[in-house]
């Protein structure tokens, strides 16, 4: 049976009297571990072919590795050079320098939508400071602890990967050179301020990671100190920094490198890692996939690698100030309707302008004022429809999703997704839609690959394919 099928059944099943399905998304949102987020959740989980999961896995992952090497490929190991391309600022680049090993680690969470008949990727999201891990994997673990669902899982072959199981996977092997032989300490440390933005998700994060046997710190960068080479959260000694800040955040405020100063001296002298490195936010600048998609860069790419970046990229262009002296700037205005623009180094949306829901005047004025600080432009991708019952007016209602799959240096981490409302706007997310939602995504298997009873609960990350 196809996702598809599985969605259609899931839908009948709901629909019928008595059926405790519809009682998922409440039993959701009352999870203990999900307390601290005040999200709302769509009525049903997402269902995706198990295999084509894996398959796209295992493309991103190669696709990773070929962003690592451009600056090698494509510019001669001159970092200067490429970030220049990239369009990131002197005070971004001095951050991303002095805490960046290159090339980091793969972690992160990459963002696609599902066309009906592929995932096309959307941006790459590469580093710690990405969201949405603890979401994913206590959605997933909520819902299957409905016994209806339960039932409807085992019966149609369905799983998923837990990924904040991933992360504590990542971060003790990561510690073992600091803190080898015992538990490490760790401190996620948000921006002076970022907790009151971004304190409900860290929360479900620092929640879920404890649920999965790993205890980690939240706090503020403003919050700790350096002593004999490491860092300190009051008398606590921090073995590894996860980090949830961003080089801009370094760069734009007045004392920015006095309140990283304790953190870098300790990252220098060895005592406290950092998880991930600013070198991160350098390859996920959206500009990478322009040069990945373009043929003018990609010239020294392999037959295969090009074929890879063309099943899952989107048609991707970079805009900069030397794109205004080239024919570009009018291909763009000819094709609005099924463009989007993005800015390189910003997330969440920020400054993108869909080009589907402007005029050919406002577009235009947004790629030659976006060109300075640089941006790109992208193949619109329009996301299959995914029919779901309200359980309270019983109508069956579309919705499109941004399905987030999570990875680490150990491979694919699972995945869960954002949607919104069919036709309530170009671009799918939480803070921008009132009526958004997050969404559990389950694998559906065809065949039984992991055992006996292969689809039930959650699914190791390295099962054999």
């Amino acid at each position: 049976m196809s996702a598809d099928r599985v969605a259609a059944q899931y839908n009948e099943e709901f629909r019928i009297p008595g059926s405790d399905l519809p009682t998922v998304a409440q039993h959701v949102k009352d999870f203990p571990t999900l307390a601290p987020w005040h999200g709302e959740y769509l009525a049903r989980p997402l269902f995706v072919a198990e295999r084509e999961m894996r398959e796209f896995a295992d493309d991103l992952q190669h696709l990773i590795d070929t962003v690592f090497s451009l600056p090698d490929r494509m510019f001669g190991g001159d970092l200067d050079a490429f970030r220049s391309v990239l369009g990131i600022s002197d005070g971004r680049w001095e951050a991303i320098r002095r805490f960046g090993d290159v090339p980091p680690p793969q972690f992160g969470r990459a963002d696609m939508y599902h066309d009906g008949t592929s995932h096309k990727l959307l941006e790459f999201n590469l580093g710690s400071e990405a969201g949405g891990w603890g979401l994913a994997s206590e959605i997933s673990r909520a819902t299957m602890e409905i016994d209806a669902f339960a039932d409807f899982a085992r019966r149609n072959r369905l799983g998923y990967v837990h990924p904040i199981r991933a992360v504590v996977e990542a971060l003790r092997h990561f510690a073992a050179r600091v803190a080898p032989g015992r538990e490490p300490v760790v401190a996620l440390l948000e921006w002076r301020g970022g907790l009151k933005d971004y304190g409900e998700l860290w929360l479900n994060f620092q929640s879920a990671l404890r649920s999965a046997g790993l205890d980690i710190l939240v706090a503020e960068v403003s919050d700790v100190h350096e002593r004999g080479g490491a860092l300190y959260l009051g008398d606590t000694k921090i073995d590894v920094v996860y980090r949830s800040f961003v080089p801009d955040q370094i760069a734009e405020e007045p004392d920015g490198w006095d309140l990283v100063a304790p953190l870098l001296r300790a990252h220098r002298a060895g005592e406290t890692l950092t998880w991930t490195p600013l070198s991160s936010n350098m390859f996920a600048n959206k500009a990478c996939m322009a040069l990945l998609s373009d043929p003018a860069w990609r010239r020294d790419l392999g037959e295969d690698e090009c074929r890879l970046i063309d099943r899952v990229l989107p048609w991707t262009r970079l805009i900069n100030t030397d794109a205004l002296k080239t024919d570009l700037v009018d291909e763009c205005v000819a094709r609005r309707e099924q463009l989007i623009l993005k800015v390189n180094g910003r997330g969440g949306g920020v400054g993108a302008v869909v080009g589907w829901e402007t005029d050919d005047a406002t577009w235009r004025r947004a790629l030659e004022d976006s060109a300075a600080e640089g941006c790109v432009v992208q193949q619109r991708v329009i996301p299959r429809p995914e029919l779901v019952v309200d359980p309270v007016s019983g109508e069956t209602e579309e919705w499109h999703a941004a399905y987030g799959m999570f990875y680490t240096p150990h491979g694919c981490a699972g995945a869960f997704a954002k949607v919104v409302p069919t036709g309530s706007g170009g671009i799918i997310s939480i803070a921008a839609h009132a009526k958004a939602r997050s969404a559990a995504v389950f694998h559906q298997s065809q065949l039984p690959v992991w055992g006996e009873v292969p689809a039930v609960g959650e699914l190791p990350a390295d099962a054999p394919k």
